[in-house]
């Protein structure tokens, strides 16, 4: 008899870390998901946000589907505030793949889609504060990717002299961040369909 899995949706806060406990004695005193609820045994995160990064992270006990999701090129879409105006041309230099060092090796990133925001994404205020404009021009941008590299938009905006301010991950697949607020948890009944 096969045991049905439990699926859910988070606002993963920043500063957080996309685990729900650790050993090692450096990270006791930062913030796990298991602080946002009462979480199934075996549950675990599909992927990861770095601890600066925020947004949607799904967490399923079904092992099978968490490898799936980050093996088989299912497309994740993250907002960018960067530091500057960012060009067209950096735009097009990322949507075609820049190099970005992982794992101690230099790494060309898979093209993917880049797109400049019109406007500023309606999103929660973050809990710690954002350079404002006196300090210069900030622009958001969209990058869909459909592979996941450690810090990789973080990397690739670094890449085009246009550093990342503020990283929060807005859909993976057919699931979104929708109107969620921060630390916001939302139980999915069937991800297979969503992705």
């Amino acid at each position: 008899m096969e045991t049905s899995h439990k699926h859910f949706k988070i606002y993963k806060p920043y500063r957080m870390l996309s685990q729900f406990s650790s050993n090692a004695a450096k990270e006791q005193k930062k913030r796990f998901l298991s602080e946002l609820g009462d979480f199934p045994q075996a549950i675990m995160p599909i992927g990861r946000l770095d601890e600066k990064s925020e947004g949607l992270l799904l967490l399923t006990t079904d092992g099978k589907l968490s490898d799936h999701v980050n093996q088989s090129g299912i497309e994740k879409e993250y907002y960018a505030l960067v530091d500057g105006d960012i060009s067209a041309k950096a735009i097009q230099q990322l949507s075609e793949g820049v190099e970005i060092g992982f794992n101690g090796k230099k790494y060309t990133t898979k093209p993917c889609k880049v797109t400049k925001l019109k406007e500023i994404p309606k999103l929660p205020e973050r809990s710690k504060k954002i350079r404002d404009a006196r300090h210069g021009p900030t622009t958001w941008i969209s990058v869909t990717l459909t592979e996941g590299k450690f810090r990789q938009v973080r990397k690739m905006t670094s890449a085009v002299n246009c550093p990342t301010l503020r990283l929060v991950r807005v859909r993976v697949g057919n699931i979104t961040l929708d109107n969620m607020q921060v630390a916001d948890v939302l139980a999915i009944k069937n991800l297979n369909q969503l992705l």
